[in-house]
């Protein structure tokens, strides 16, 4: 049994000191303060959906408690939802009832038997015959009230902020209705589930700046991936798969705001013999299957700045290049990155001295981004912002890429593939030399992947979206809406 030993009495104005002085005495009373087993019979749904007089057992944590003479009332809290115990002195043996009411505590997680009964004010609750001790707490509960109210504590102590807020342990049950739903989908569409490497030897698939770590086996530097295995999916194409998705965690080593996390979840999926306006369609279909599943509803009174959005129906398109010049005056195809610059800097949007063309027109864009409520597709992305999207036929300046915006954001991004080795090539030399100019960002060269392509990939489309997406359904922060946000450790004092 648990006991710690003191060599110094215990201080009563210590909540810690108090509850470890009632465990030893429950100890030496021959309670085991944190047994092994537990008779559970029923969730608390299921008791409270049993009628009067029925013996039901239910086990969880206690969250109130009080005493009125010889009656004794508790809130018992198990994933299901609440339920008020009730133990009388008569209807339970004196020491059961005794050491109830003077050693247990709100916190303490206990099994109770009983039958269920309706008190006179109407409260559905349990008539316990008996208790048992699951785990003690030797820390109290956030206030009642008031809860945990310092933000950094709440993402630091994170158990208590889900154990104390019910709103916040639903965004977790809706957030895992949303990935199934969304595997649910493609399953059905005979997408095939794959798991592509974590660790690689070059990091691809996206413009982002990765971490690395040591392969001590290997001797060699690798890194954490910035894609759901885009170059490995697209190698799966090579292969003769022909539909594949992935949903997994990627890492890029950037920074934090309401929109970014380094430690993310990703959904890709690759089709082969389909392109980017095949994609859309899908997508769609997609977006409000997984949203109705997950909201019940296609309709949202505010994301973020945004009133009314409605995502039924079907969603239109934008001109990249029309859009950024009716915002800023700039013509991506024809100024000049002198002129680009000198407009960013108008509009207090910050940039490196070193980026080149494509990120400087990226800059152009998410300015322009923010004042689209969508759901609306942007099509004909420039090839200096998609060196992994096929160029437009017509316009080969421009590329077979789409995103989704929704409430000023980026919601999501599809393309046709690129497939021609020779221009795939030629596109990531071009990335090589923004990585040495600086800009860590820029994708390296994967020659694996170039020799890859070189066997034939058909025509294919991808299509990834973050978990950016679910965050700004819920209205939320993304670290809010990520179970065990990463955190600096705590400074000893």
């Amino acid at each position: 049994m648990a006991k710690e030993s003191k060599n110094y009495p215990p201080n009563i104005n210590d909540e810690r000191d108090v509850r470890l002085k009632k465990m030893q005495d429950l100890c030496d009373r021959g309670y085991d303060p944190f047994p092994s087993e537990s008779h559970k019979k029923n969730t608390v749904l299921q008791a409270l959906s049993k009628p009067p007089e029925t013996r039901v057992s239910v086990a969880g944590r206690i969250m109130l408690k009080r005493e009125m003479g010889k009656i004794a009332f508790a809130q018992v809290h198990d994933q299901s939802g609440n339920i008020q115990i009730v133990l009388k002195l008569g209807d339970i043996e004196e020491e059961a009832f005794k050491t109830f009411v003077k050693k247990i505590d709100a916190g303490d997680i206990i099994e109770v038997m009983g039958t269920r009964f309706q008190t006179q004010s109407g409260q559905e609750s349990i008539l316990v015959q008996s208790w048992t001790l699951l785990a003690k707490a030797l820390r109290p509960l956030p206030d009642k009230v008031h809860g945990l109210q310092d933000e950094e504590l709440k993402l630091r102590k994170r158990y208590l902020d889900l154990m104390t807020d019910p709103e916040l342990r639903d965004v977790f049950y809706r957030k895992a209705i949303f990935w199934s739903s969304m595997r649910e989908f493609l399953v059905k569409r005979d997408f095939l589930e794959v798991e592509t490497p974590v660790l690689e030897a070059s990091a691809g698939g996206a413009d982002a700046t990765p971490f690395m770590t040591h392969h001590n086996a290997l001797d060699m530097d690798v890194y954490l991936r910035i894609s759901m295995g885009e170059l490995w999916q697209k190698r799966l194409m090579v292969a003769g798969f022909e539909k594949t998705f992935e949903i997994g965690r990627q890492f890029r080593n950037e920074g934090m705001s309401r929109e970014h996390l380094q430690d993310y979840m990703q959904m890709e999926f690759y089709w082969a013999y389909a392109n980017y306006k095949d994609s859309m369609k899908l997508v769609q279909k997609m977006y409000q299957h997984v949203i109705k599943k997950t909201y019940g509803s296609l309709q949202f009174s505010a994301i973020g700045t945004f009133q009314d959005i409605d995502l039924s129906g079907s969603w239109g398109t934008i001109d990249y290049r029309s859009t950024i010049k009716e915002h800023t005056g700039i013509d991506i195809l024809k100024a000049k990155n002198d002129a680009i610059r000198k407009t960013l800097g108008e509009l207090n949007v910050t940039f490196q001295d070193n980026e080149g063309r494509g990120r400087l027109i990226d800059s152009l864009w998410k300015f322009c981004r923010k004042q689209i409520k969508g759901p609306v597709f942007l099509i004909n992305l420039p090839v200096e912002v998609s060196p992994l999207a096929k160029r437009q036929k017509k316009n080969s300046s421009l590329t077979e890429r789409y995103q989704i915006i929704i409430a000023g954001s980026e919601l999501g991004n599809g393309y046709t593939e690129l497939n021609d080795p020779i221009d795939q090539a030629a596109r990531f030399d071009d990335q090589s030399a923004l990585r040495e100019a600086g800009d860590t960002e820029a994708q390296m060269h994967d020659h694996d992947f170039v020799e890859a392509l070189e066997y034939g990939m058909p025509p294919t489309t991808g299509f990834g979206v973050s978990e950016r997406l679910f965050s700004f359904l819920e209205n939320r922060p993304i670290r809010e809406c990520v179970l065990f946000p990463l955190v600096k450790p705590k400074q000893e004092e």
